[in-house]
């Protein structure tokens, strides 16, 4: 396959075309990832939302429906500090909302974000998946090196020239450049100021002449123009999430899907309302009521305790005001074909385009 000549990440794991579909928690389940894999590219299952029983239940879905590979995908985020003060100024500050849909103020916390640790390095050991990857920089070098030891290419997201430099002397095999478009959580972690990053165009180049490593293009990539121009710019593969948001695989509700399609670029911001983390998603109600980034919002995951029950009552009633829109810039660009598809689409419109003529 001519992808094979361009692209390291192909190479070594064996793919058709040098594409992955992003890991999006709570968005997805084993069935996209078996569709990416299975036409080619690297399907992903984000697992920071996932216990040890239903990591090992997706794991099996995959590699009983495809022998390509997957990855699995975990957070490195650290535990949140208890901030009473933060806490109690963020109840007061939803507490309207509550009484608006009769909720009681003693809610059930939110589906708990799990940062890699012991129990997950175990479970990396034992199913010893193809890749894992890791968003908000690296678990502890001690954990590092059992996921490496286990076999697994080792690939993690940077969102300045410093965290890739930092990602490289630690060892991984591949980096994600995540510029500024990409759609949900900053993969940050060393940067603090959501405002000062870059976009993807400027800094796939940056950080391809920082490191010696193969880099992965990210951030509002969703057709064969983005993903050629990429390449073009210095990047051995790409990886794709919003755009896969438009495929019957996902797990998203209509609303969601709706608004992916009629939202425009502009509508499309960095808000940390919903876990207490940047991400870039489509406004609502909560987000221009409480943000787009609220000092109030407690850290990172901690936030979306009182949000989620709002999410459940308001989409019940109807209503995405309070749900994560979860959407790169070039969402809208997206078009409804399952996964398989879509990637096929995406990666022979971007090889007709690197084959024109200079």
């Amino acid at each position: 396959m001519p992808w094979r000549r361009r692209s390291r990440l192909a190479e070594r794991l064996d793919l058709e075309v040098p594409v992955i579909q992003a890991p999006m928690a709570g968005a997805q389940d084993a069935e996209l990832a078996i569709a990416v894999s299975a036409a080619g590219g690297l399907g992903s299952l984000p697992c920071a939302m996932l216990g040890a029983d239903a990591v090992r239940a997706e794991a099996r879905r995959i590699r009983a429906a495809t022998n390509r590979a997957f990855a699995l995908n975990f957070f490195c985020h650290e535990e949140p500090a208890a901030d009473a003060g933060r806490e109690a100024a963020w109840r007061e500050a939803l507490t309207p909302y509550y009484r608006e849909f009769g909720l009681d103020d003693d809610v059930p916390a939110a589906p708990v974000r799990r940062p890699f640790g012991e129990e997950q390095s175990a479970l990396v050991e034992e199913l010893a998946p193809p890749v894992v990857s890791f968003h908000f920089g690296l678990p502890p070098a001690g954990l590092l090196a059992r996921v490496k030891a286990s076999g697994a290419v080792v690939i993690s997201s940077a969102t300045t020239v410093a965290e890739a430099r930092w990602l490289a002397a630690r060892g991984v095999d591949f980096i994600i450049a995540q510029g500024l478009e990409a759609g949900g959580h900053r993969g940050m972690f060393l940067a603090a100021d959501a405002a000062a990053q870059v976009a993807t165009m400027a800094l796939v180049p940056l950080v391809s002449d920082a490191i010696d490593l193969p880099v992965i293009a990210a951030g509002g990539i969703a057709d064969g123009r983005g993903m050629a121009a990429a390449l073009c710019l210095g990047a051995d593969a790409v990886q794709i999430g919003t755009a896969f948001l438009h495929a019957p695989e996902a797990r998203i509700s209509d609303a969601h899907r709706q608004a992916l399609r009629a939202a425009p670029a502009e509508a499309r911001v960095l808000t940390n309302v919903f876990t207490g983390r940047p991400a870039r998603g489509i406004r609502n109600r909560l987000v221009d009521e409480q943000g787009p980034l609220s000092p109030l919002a407690p850290q990172f995951p901690l936030a979306a305790n009182r949000v989620g029950p709002l999410r459940v009552a308001a989409e019940q009633a109807g209503s995405a005001d309070f749900s994560p829109l979860w959407s790169g810039q070039a969402g809208a660009i997206g078009i409804e074909l399952p996964a398989g598809e879509l990637l096929r689409r995406i990666a022979a419109q971007a090889e007709a385009l690197l084959a024109r003529p200079r």
